[in-house]
Formats: C-alpha cells, sequence, structure tokens
C-alpha cells in the first residue's frame, strides 16, 4: 500500500481547509494552494466538491480509499442518516478515539501508538488502529508504557484537555471510555458527508 510521506500541510493547502492541529503556522503564510506559480482557488463544478470532501475526510483520518469505500458501504446497511453514519464509523475508529481523548496529540501519531501496541481495550491489547469501538468500551495505556517520556509529557498537557461530550477522560488512570455515539452535532465539522455520500452514489 502506498503511503503519503510529504508535508502534511500541502494536503490541507490543495483542499483549502486546516485538517491538522498544525496547519495554522502554515496557512498564516501560504493562504493558498501548492504549486509551483501562486494559484488562485477557482470556482469547483459539483463532482469536483464532492471528490474534495471525499479526499478532506480521507486524509484527516489517514484512509485510503479501499478502506473508505467499506465504511461507506457498511453505513449504507446501517440505519439512520448514511452521511452522519459514515462519520461515526470513522469517530470510533481506536486510533480517532485516543486522538479525541488527548492520548496523543495528532490522528497520525495515535495511529502509530496504536499499532506499536501502547494501549489496551477492555483490558485486552490491541494494536489494530481501525478497531471499532462502542458505548461501553473502555480505552487505557499499557501500564508499562506510561515510563515513556512522551506519556509522562502528554500527562501535564490532559490537566486542562476537555475531550468531546461522548468521550470521558480519566486522566488518573490515563485513559478514557466511549459513553455515546457521536451524535451528528458531535462530528467533525470540516468535511461534509452528504457530499461524499452523492460521490459515490454516482
Amino acid at each position: 500500500m502506498a503511503t503519503y510521506i510529504g508535508p502534511k500541510s500541502r494536503k490541507s493547502r490543495r483542499v483549502g481547509a486546516k485538517l491538522f492541529p498544525k496547519d495554522d503556522r502554515i496557512f498564516t503564510k501560504r493562504n493558498f494552494p501548492p504549486g509551483m506559480h501562486l494559484q488562485r482557488r477557482r470556482r469547483l463544478s459539483g463532482f469536483a466538491q464532492q471528490l474534495l470532501e471525499k479526499q478532506k475526510a480521507k486524509w484527516m483520518y489517514g484512509i485510503f480509499e479501499k478502506q473508505f469505500r467499506r465504511y461507506y458501504r457498511e453505513a449504507m446497511k446501517k440505519s439512520g442518516e448514511t452521511g452522519v453514519v459514515l462519520m461515526q464509523l470513522l469517530e470510533t475508529r481506536l486510533d480517532n478515539v485516543v486522538y479525541r481523548l488527548g492520548l496523543a496529540q495528532t490522528r497520525p501519531q495515535a495511529r502509530q501508538l496504536v499499532s506499536h501496541g501502547f494501549f489496551n481495550v477492555n483490558g485486552k491489547k490491541v494494536n489494530i488502529p481501525s478497531f471499532a469501538l462502542k458505548p461501553g468500551d473502555l480505552v487505557s495505556v499499557i501500564p508499562k508504557k506510561l515510563e515513556s517520556k512522551f506519556f509522562q509529557t502528554q500527562k501535564s498537557i490532559l490537566a486542562n484537555y476537555q475531550p468531546p461530550v461522548w468521550l470521558e477522560l480519566n486522566i488518573k488512570d490515563f485513559g478514557g471510555k466511549v459513553i455515546a455515539v457521536p451524535q451528528a452535532g458531535d462530528l467533525e465539522q470540516l468535511v461534509n458527508p452528504q457530499l461524499i455520500i452523492e460521490h459515490y452514489s454516482r
């Protein structure tokens, strides 16, 4: 599977949205699309807007096309508004929950920590970033991993961190709990899921 190793800010500039936590600085300096020459943002067709929204979601959550299409198909099978269900599936991935709980500073960092076996789910080690969580699931750092310098630094950051309403953070135990499925108002506002559904429905 191909992996993008270039600057993430380039993707944010391409779609004209701050997809990653450290994008503020780059948008202050270069609030225009990437390219050899200064480019202006052009008016997009309906198809281009739909494609752009899909790209936003894929890049933001670190998912490739094949996996993203699987999420779309799964959302189509579930009851409820398909776009909202799609975003719920993305938000309840283990790597995203780790990020939302403040146990990692970015989604890519959360994905790496999960892949390297830093977390338990309901007391059992899970190293699959796409692992789907549900209400009641407990996420915690494996005790021996707490000795790492990263988590010692992160602990001071968590003291002033407020997670989304659908998550409960336990600073003392360095973990958290999924207390509900995120509702429409709790989901990532940078992405318009309806345009993604329209793109795949063409």
